[in-house]
């Protein structure tokens, strides 16, 4: 048995290097083999710029990827809402493990749910998706708060609370479970409140499509339904025309009776930073038993979008 490390290519910050040593102890159970991390810097990472000022797209995947095809890695790990939704030929994402929790979070001073801040309270955020939503639902709800832009790390952000700079901010579930801070959750956002970025909580075990015993054996790692769920995300977005930074939120989710389950539904939405503008929609049928028709479900959800009018609330579209 080859008995050589596996490399894989991981960004440097805390969450990824957590997420990936996760990964890392899976592919060494599946393939007998020890993974050594490679710690790679994107643009995103020393980027100061908005994303959506820098494009968003690919910024936190294009040198991971660069290292996949020069050979300096043998796969890499992705957020996989981070991907972009046009895929290489001469790679592969030969595995999307189980979904963590996909719900945004609210970490806030004193405790507070998001109901609780108080009047003019201001909420930090780098997402123009959380931005439209939370803007929306305030507006709905008759509550007095302001979004703000940041960019930053976790630390970075909850420090703005901290400092008292701002009352709160909003994160993934997901992150703060990897790195083992859930514990500072003040406020789990319902997805009827704020839907995720497309494909948000899960990960991406990306390698060359040649290296067909790597894709085989990263292969057991994959989660059937999480693939189905966020390839009909990832469909609506990309019909969408639109970027990771773009103002869209989408989450396919799997409605049961008991343990048996029924359908799954598909939901999106795209509005305006400012709350004003919304367009939301879903579809509920049987869950899709293949790419493809998962594919054509999220195409089809972002068509009925772009008849009420998605395309304008997006800003600059992504080509």
């Amino acid at each position: 048995m080859n008995d050589k490390a596996l490399r894989l290519g991981t960004r440097r910050s805390r969450l990824a290097m957590a997420q990936s040593g996760q990964v890392a102890e899976a592919v060494s159970r599946v393939t007998g083999r020890p993974v050594e991390l490679v710690e790679i810097t994107t643009y995103g990472d020393v980027s100061r710029e908005a994303l959506a000022q820098i494009g968003g797209t690919g910024v936190f995947v294009t040198a991971l990827r660069d290292a996949l095809l020069k050979g300096e890695v043998d796969f890499a790990v992705h957020s996989l809402k981070d991907l972009p939704t046009t895929q290489p030929d001469e790679l592969v994402v030969a595995a999307v493990p189980a979904r963590e929790d996909p719900r945004d979070v609210i970490v806030a001073r004193d405790a507070l749910k998001l109901t609780d801040l108080p009047s003019g309270a201001r909420i930090g955020t780098g997402s123009p998706r959380r931005m439209a939503q939370l803007n929306a639902y305030a507006r709905s709800h008759g509550l007095d708060i302001a979004t703000v832009p940041i960019r930053g790390n976790v630390d970075t952000r909850i420090g703005y609370v901290r400092s008292g700079e701002l009352d709160a901010v909003v994160l993934a579930a997901a992150g703060l479970n990897r790195i083992g801070r859930g514990d500072e959750v003040t406020d789990f956002l319902s997805v009827d409140t704020v839907l995720p970025a497309p494909g948000q909580g899960a990960l991406a075990i990306e390698c060359t499509a040649g290296n067909a015993d790597l894709v085989a054996a990263l292969a057991e790692l994959d989660d059937p339904f999480t693939r189905i769920a966020v390839t009909a995300e990832r469909s609506l977005l990309a019909a969408l025309e639109a970027g990771c930074s773009a103002p869209v939120g989408a989450l396919a989710d799997l409605l049961a009776d008991g343990q048996i389950v029924k359908e799954m539904r598909l939901r999106g939405v795209v509005g305006t930073t400012d709350g004003t503008r919304m367009v939301q929609l879903s579809t509920t049928g049987p869950v899709p038993e293949t790419h493809d028709r998962a594919t054509a479900l999220g195409r089809e959800l972002a068509a009925e979008m772009l008849a009420q009018g998605a395309a304008g609330l997006m800003g600059e579209r992504a080509h």
